[in-house]
C-alpha cells in the first residue's frame, strides 16, 4: 500500500439500455420512446470522457470508530460494510461535463429529452463505477481477496460531509476535473465518490 493517487481512463462501456429506461422511470418503451433514445445516444457521440482516481487505504477499528486512512467516521452502516475488512479503495469517478451541457440545453428545448439525457448519465457513471470496480476486483483475486460492494458518502449514515475529505485525499480537481460545490454537490454532477472495502 502506498500513498500514490492514481488516474485511469476508461473506453466508453457497452450502453444497458433497460437501465437507462429504469432510470428514466419508462418500464415498456414505445417506437417513439426508442427512437428518441436513439437520437439522444446518436447525439451523445463521444462527448463523455471516463475518467477515476483512486488510491488504496488502510482501514481499522477502535472502539466503532473507523480510521479511513483519510478520515475518522463512526458510521454503522459503513461499520457493517468494512466488516472484515484490512484496506479500502477510496475513489472518484465522472464521465465529465459533456452530459451537464445537454441535460441544460434541452430542459427548455425538450423535457423528454432531457430526462432521457439525465438517465443515460446516471447509467453511464454506474457502468464506469462497475467497470473500475471489477478491475478492483481482479488486481485482488490475485492475492486471494474479495472487494464489497461500493458505498458512498451520504448513504445510510455516512455523512455527506464526509466529501470533503475524500476530495482532499484524491486531489479530484487536479486528477479528473471534478470539483466540489459548498452544498457539496459535484460539478461535473454525473460523478461517484465512493470507498470499496477490501477483505
Amino acid at each position: 500500500m502506498d500513498n500514490n493517487v492514481y488516474t485511469k481512463t476508461y473506453d466508453a462501456p457497452i450502453y444497458d439500455k433497460r437501465e437507462i429506461y429504469r432510470y428514466a422511470g419508462v418500464s415498456a418503451p414505445n417506437g417513439e420512446t426508442e427512437r428518441l433514445l436513439e437520437e439522444c445516444l446518436n447525439e451523445l457521440g463521444d462527448k463523455l470522457t471516463y475518467k477515476v482516481c483512486y488510491r488504496e487505504l488502510p482501514v481499522s477499528v477502535n472502539d466503532g470508530v473507523i480510521d479511513l486512512g483519510f478520515a475518522k467516521t463512526d458510521s454503522r452502516s459503513l461499520l457493517k460494510a468494512l466488516d472484515g475488512c484490512d484496506s479500502i479503495v477510496l475513489f472518484a469517478a465522472s464521465i465529465g461535463v459533456g452530459m451537464d451541457r445537454l441535460i441544460a440545453r434541452y430542459s427548455s428545448l425538450s423535457p423528454a429529452k432531457a430526462l432521457l439525457f439525465q438517465a443515460i448519465g446516471t447509467e453511464r457513471i454506474e457502468s464506469l463505477c462497475d467497470v473500475f470496480q471489477s478491475d478492483i476486483a481482479s488486481v485482488k483475486a490475485e492475492s486471494g481477496k474479495n472487494v464489497r460492494p461500493r458505498f458512498s458518502p451520504g448513504y445510510g449514515d455516512l455523512p455527506l460531509e464526509l466529501q470533503r475529505d475524500v476530495f482532499n485525499a484524491l486531489d479530484c480537481k487536479k486528477r479528473i476535473g471534478l470539483a466540489l460545490c459548498e452544498s457539496l454537490l459535484m460539478t461535473p454532477s454525473k460523478s461517484v465518490t465512493a470507498i470499496i472495502g477490501i477483505g
